[in-house]
């Protein structure tokens, strides 16, 4: 996948799983918008951390706010690239 193809997104970590894989549920709306965790329509995405995250130790946990990179091929698989402050 080329870089320039692939679609940034806001999101909030909502789960973490196994093998330093997360559950994010995108953002889509105003900065102050309050985010509804149960809403089984929100759009979320499995993503893993990227190389650069990692060789850099930086440690993400559930309610941290992250940039994710999703493939226009399939939206459900990420890669978190940048959390937020």
């Amino acid at each position: 996948m080329a870089k320039e193809q692939a679609i940034e997104m806001e999101g909030v970590i909502v789960e973490t799983l196994p093998n330093a894989e997360f559950i994010v549920q995108v953002i889509s709306g105003e900065e102050g918008e309050k985010i509804n965790f149960d809403d089984p329509e929100a759009h979320r995405v499995r993503a893993r951390i990227s190389g650069k995250m990692r060789m850099n130790y930086i440690k993400i946990s559930p309610g941290d706010r992250v940039t994710v990179e999703v493939s226009p091929y399939d939206t459900t698989r990420g890669r978190i690239t940048y959390r937020n402050k």
